[in-house]
């Protein structure tokens, strides 16, 4: 087994960027957790009461994950999302995020997420 080049557990990830058929917001707040390959998150605000998801890492940090939330407006909302991470010259991670929603529209969007310090 190989060395996996980003860990995600205990980080925390704010939104930077995303599209106009996207519900994150800069308020949002994304709480991540790793265990070897297993990766999952709680998130919630700017519109999001609670969500969740859970997905797998690569040895290159590359994310492949599923989520579901309960919007502000009781709507539960669900998608699939492949991320790149890179890191930055602090050594904090950015996620590039392509998503797709398998709820209502089915569009297909992208967002961008950065580690926050606390």
């Amino acid at each position: 087994m190989t060395i996996q080049t980003v860990n995600y557990n205990r980080k925390t990830f704010v939104s930077v960027e995303n599209t106009d058929n996207g519900e994150i917001t800069r308020e949002t707040v994304f709480n991540y957790r790793q265990q070897d390959r297993m990766v999952w998150a709680d998130y919630s605000g700017g519109g999001i009461l609670l969500g969740h998801l859970v997905g797998t890492v690569d040895d290159s940090g590359k994310l492949d994950m599923r989520y579901h939330h309960l919007n502000e407006n009781g709507e539960l909302m669900t998608g699939v999302c492949i991320s790149t991470p890179e890191i930055l010259d602090d050594g904090r991670i950015r996620i590039y995020e392509r998503w797709q929603w398998t709820c209502k529209d089915q569009s297909i969007g992208h967002s961008i997420i950065e580690e926050v310090r606390i």
